[in-house]
């Protein structure tokens, strides 16, 4: 089973970084320095911010389905992201190292199956997920603290 990760565009946050503190605030987000590596996950380049890096820390709705498991969660974006990750087969190196908690949805927002897994185990539980053809999208989160990582999709 193929599947592909996806980053978020990073178009939709580019105007917050012109922000100032307060204009951040006012919106429940707030502007952050990394002050280690790893610990600020980027969801649009879904790589590590470096050191010194700033970031914007907001909540972000990534279940927008009308279902009961409609949600939001806190994400970082870094300023200096780029371009989304999305590749093919590959799991973005930030997904190593955590604990994951992946989320399977049907295509109209119904959660169907769900599993906590190291990250680096989590290829064959993707595969166990996607084996189900109900499944249309899988969220992954980091399962201490329920921030939003990535989606990932059958490739």
């Amino acid at each position: 089973m193929s599947f592909r990760a996806l980053g978020l565009p990073l178009s939709p946050f580019e105007p917050l970084f012109a922000l100032d503190d307060a204009a951040l605030a006012a919106r429940g987000m707030r502007r952050v320095t990394a002050d280690e590596k790893p610990g600020y996950p980027c969801r649009v380049s879904l790589q590590d911010a470096e050191p010194g890096e700033r970031l914007i820390l907001l909540p972000f709705e990534h279940q927008g389905a009308h279902s009961p498991y409609r949600a939001s969660g806190p994400i970082f974006v870094r300023e200096a992201a780029g371009a989304p990750f999305d590749d093919a087969g590959i799991v973005p190196p930030v997904l190593r190292g955590r604990l994951l908690s992946l989320r399977a949805y049907d295509a109209a927002g119904f959660m169907v199956d769900a599993e906590v897994v190291p990250g680096d185990e989590i290829e064959p539980v993707i595969v166990r997920l996607f084996a189900c053809d109900e499944v249309s999208t899988i969220h992954v989160h980091n399962a201490k603290r329920g921030c939003y990582a990535c989606r990932i999709e059958r490739a």
